[in-house]
């Protein structure tokens, strides 16, 4: 192979590769989040803020509830969130995941507005779509799922490599378990806003759940028999488009991880339209004022 030593060729090469970014040293927690209304309540409190933008997203680094953070926004959807909480770990040095956003609710026995913070993540539409033959659907013989099918769809675990040794299949992944008791400390103190700015109001008192099911997939879910199906089978509480892949990407970079989940709509159980357009506001605000308390309350390094 030759190589080329002339200065011009390597002024050129520079040229082309553009200025290198210099890395964050200091030790920060990542708080993420999908939308721009939990990105403005949580930006609104920060100390020192200072941007960079890596990559086309914009990070933002300060001070927020005594602790220094770095903020950005994960985008919608699961590749996003994975590609955006990689970008971080490799550009900063990260101590944990935070995450706040919305979601929509599957277990009947919450409601809109209520705050669910999951102690583990699956990702529902890693799955096989199956063939139908007479009526009935049956994924290939070299193929499993660990859970009941929904018609064609059938759930699979997934392989995961990390620095831990052989890459490890799995279907769920947690949320730390330190941070956890952090978060039920908080939400035994905390009450959440019951309107919005438009004066839209719940019909009953938000309120905080820690612990159990969350799910999230790459499609934004509007139907009450998948909602059923998601409920039955994986237990979950919540389903959102993010939560999972970030969970992921924190258990194999072993950080650790906790998502704050609002619920804005019912994720199709409702009995009319998708209640998101009215409820976003109110349960982005509300999640990211719990994520500050959150970060207030969690003990210093």
């Amino acid at each position: 192979m030759t190589t080329f030593r002339h200065p011009a060729w390597a002024a050129a090469l520079i040229l082309l590769a553009g200025p290198a970014l210099a890395q964050d040293s200091a030790p920060r927690i990542a708080v993420m989040s999908a939308f721009q209304p939990e990105w403005v309540s949580l930006q609104a409190d920060l100390e020192g803020a200072e941007r960079q933008v890596i990559n086309g997203s914009e990070f933002v680094t300060g001070r927020l509830g005594g602790k220094d953070v770095v903020l950005f926004l994960s985008g919608v959807s699961m590749v996003n969130a994975a590609m955006t909480t990689q970008l971080a770990l490799d550009h900063f040095d990260i101590s944990a995941i935070v995450f706040s956003g919305i979601a929509g609710g599957v277990d009947p026995a919450l409601n809109i507005g209520d705050v669910v913070v999951s102690e583990q993540w699956g990702q529902y539409l890693e799955t096989v779509l199956a063939r139908e033959t007479d009526g009935q659907f049956a994924i290939p013989s070299f193929m499993e799922s660990p859970f009941p099918n929904y018609g064609m769809i059938f759930t699979r675990e997934i392989s995961v490599a990390s620095d831990r040794g052989e890459p490890e299949r799995h279907f769920w992944f947690p949320a730390d378990a330190a941070m956890l008791e952090t978060a039920r400390a908080v939400a035994a103190e905390t009450d959440l806003a019951e309107c919005n700015t438009e004066n839209a109001c719940l019909s009953q008192p938000p309120q905080i759940h820690v612990g159990g099911n969350g799910v999230s997939g790459s499609a934004f879910l509007d139907n009450a028999g998948v909602r059923d199906w998601i409920f039955g089978t994986f237990q979950a509480q919540v389903v959102d488009m993010e939560s999972a892949a970030v969970a992921q990407v924190a258990w194999s970079n072993q950080v650790p991880f906790i998502a704050f989940r609002s619920l804005s709509d019912l994720a199709g159980g409702g009995e009319g339209e998708n209640e998101m357009g009215v409820f976003m506001s109110l349960a982005a605000t509300n999640s990211a004022e719990l994520v500050k308390r959150f970060l207030t309350a969690l003990p210093a390094e």
